[in-house]
């Protein structure tokens, strides 16, 4: 027989996974008494989990919705952690969407409800995994305030520490829409109601204010939807997930070494120690910059603007080895 704190976790991990539970089934899935299961059932409840006996041929048990977390295991700040964590799973590239939809579900099931309340409000789009990690760390009471404007549509007021922004700025005005995830950074999506336009807000630099304004009314976004948005903000334009800048160039070096560093390029090969790659970028002279970094001869096949973006940094070069 397991031992009880072993053999408790496991009833509630049964009791989880349906609604109910014959009493006899349940003593045979833990290989104990129909006895040992009530001193078990009465045990979780004095944990706080509310779990109903109802009638029938063998009788039986139902966890019901509002149950504490399990003691020792997690506190607030931590089950909203993990709770944020389900949420973006899915860009993670792995096949675990549903796994962490349905596992985000039990969690709260048994959930008090003013836990059930926080994570209802802050709901995340998950764009794009970063690919190292982000040297950025976010309050979740920052989170959870601004996931609690975008839910109930509040005008947000906060702080913003930029670069370009003064220690007298005024707080800044926006329609939160959405919260989103962006390799390995959060950032919220908004109207700014000073400037008249979309805007994205690094999380990290937020520091929101009370109380928050008025309700408004959410606009519409100028994509079909978020993720598009932010990664083309990221890649300089605002209506496609498409690069502004795409060249297409001849590398002296095999497709198979070209590939491992190119990320979402195009390489063709073209024999044992030569490739095309067809790359993009937000500017001519970044992406002349990122081809460069290959140690090998290029020939530029096309357009005009990528060869007139090596012009221009060969002479920037030559004048810095000056």
């Amino acid at each position: 027989m397991p031992k009880t704190s072993a053999r408790l976790l496991s009833l509630l991990s049964l009791l989880q996974a349906r609604r109910d539970w014959p009493g006899g089934l349940l003593a045979e899935r833990l290989d104990v008494s129909p006895r040992t299961v009530r001193r078990d059932v009465d045990r979780l409840r004095e944990l706080g989990y509310p779990i109903r006996a109802f009638k029938g041929p063998d009788g039986g048990y139902r966890l019901d919705a509002g149950a504490q977390m399990p003691p020792l295991l997690f506190d607030d700040e931590q089950a909203v952690a993990i709770a944020v964590a389900l949420q973006v799973a899915s860009a993670s590239g792995a096949d675990i969407q549903e796994g962490a939809v349905r596992a985000l579900n039990t969690m709260r099931q048994v959930m008090p409800s003013r836990l059930r309340h926080r994570i209802d409000t802050l709901q995340v789009t998950a764009v794009e995994q970063p690919t190292t990690r982000a040297d950025s760390r976010v309050d979740s009471t920052v989170l959870t305030a601004i996931g609690a404007a975008v839910h109930a549509h509040d005008v947000l007021r906060f702080d913003y520490a930029s670069a370009t922004a003064g220690t007298d700025a005024p707080p800044r005005r926006v329609e939160p829409h959405h919260l989103v995830t962006w390799k390995g950074r959060w950032y919220l999506v908004g109207w700014d109601l000073d400037r008249d336009d979309w805007r994205t807000f690094r999380v990290d630099r937020i520091s929101p204010r009370t109380p928050t304004g008025p309700r408004f009314t959410p606009r519409q976004l100028p994509t079909a939807d978020v993720a598009t948005f932010v990664a083309g903000r990221f890649r300089g334009s605002t209506d496609t997930l498409e690069w502004p800048c795409v060249g297409e160039v001849i590398l002296d070096l095999p497709a198979s070494v070209v590939a491992a560093y190119t990320r979402d390029g195009l390489v063709e090969e073209l024999g044992t120690d030569r490739c095309k790659l067809v790359q993009g970028s937000w500017s001519w002279t970044g992406l002349a910059a990122a081809l460069g970094r290959f140690d090998a001869d290029i020939e530029v096949i096309g357009p005009a603007e990528l060869k007139a973006a090596f012009a221009g940094l060969a002479r920037r070069y030559a004048s810095a080895a000056e």
